[in-house]
């Protein structure tokens, strides 16, 4: 199958040199084939958000690569990644321009890495089309086009931003913790738009999520990410065999082995001191 994203020896250090210094990707290592979809899991600080980070172009690394489509983004600006990459924060405001129209932030969209100028606003047949594509989201927004997308709920706004993302066939879509801010029914009604239109553009697809159900209900692979690291990587038939119980009992053995490295490297310190 055709690699669509290769992530290579990922190195990224904040703060570096200061008693504040964190090390949040230690030679991170992933390859992601076209069309999968790829859930990533981890605790509080084990780098699962800075890897979606890195490879949306918010930062560049200290090492390592970043290979998009054969195409090295490695050491290109954010900006120049956004024609390849759609995305979806974990702020429900994030993402969008609040203070235009649903109508408005759609047709930017539609018009992501394209040449922009001067024109008359939305012609009819714009809008006719626009219209049609929000109404596939089932809450009543296209009868809405002319409000604007800050005057929505999280939930409606969540939805146009997922929508937004993936107007123009994305490469790569990421999907950074997009529902957490939601309520549960709201969440799930986004979850459930989010599997349609994944699965409708087969769009390569890279998930952060802090659901342990998300992860086993979506995609063909889980990754699961602790301390900087990629610990755990399950697909196919051992992906599908995967419960959340499995999930916790692997966490707990991951916090278990973190208490006894960090009890082993105190007793070797107080040795030396």
């Amino acid at each position: 199958m055709k690699k669509m994203l290769e992530i290579s020896n990922l190195c990224k250090t904040f703060n570096a040199g200061t008693i504040n210094e964190v090390m949040s990707l230690r030679n991170v290592s992933l390859t992601i084939e076209e069309g999968s979809f790829v859930c990533v899991l981890g605790t509080n600080g084990s780098g699962k958000s800075t890897l979606l980070n890195a490879v949306a172009g918010t930062f560049l690394t200290d090492s390592g690569s970043i290979v998009l489509k054969g195409k090295d983004i490695t050491r290109r600006p954010e900006y120049q990644r956004a024609s390849q990459i759609g995305r979806v924060f974990q702020n429900p405001f994030s993402g969008t321009a609040p203070g235009m129209s649903i109508a408005e932030n759609l047709a930017l969209a539609a018009r992501r890495g394209r040449k922009r100028g001067l024109g008359w606003g939305l012609p009819v047949q714009v809008l006719s089309e626009l219209r049609n594509r929000v109404k596939v989201l089932n809450m009543g927004l296209e009868e809405r086009l002319e409000t604007p997308i800050g005057k929505l709920s999280g939930g409606q706004r969540q939805a146009l931003t997922l929508l937004i993302s993936s107007w123009i066939k994305p490469d790569l879509l990421l999907l950074d913790e997009h529902t957490a801010a939601l309520d549960p029914k709201t969440a799930s009604k986004v979850i459930e738009l989010t599997e349609k239109i994944i699965k409708k553009d087969n769009l390569t697809t890279l998930m952060v999520t802090h659901s342990m159900q998300q992860a086993v209900n979506l995609g063909d692979r889980i990754i699961m990410m602790h301390q900087g690291q990629i610990k755990y990587d399950f697909k196919g038939e051992e992906k599908k065999r995967l419960k959340v119980p499995d999930l916790l009992a692997l966490f707990d053995e991951l916090r278990r082995k973190e208490q006894i490295d960090n009890a082993v490297a105190e007793l070797l310190l107080n040795e030396y001191v």
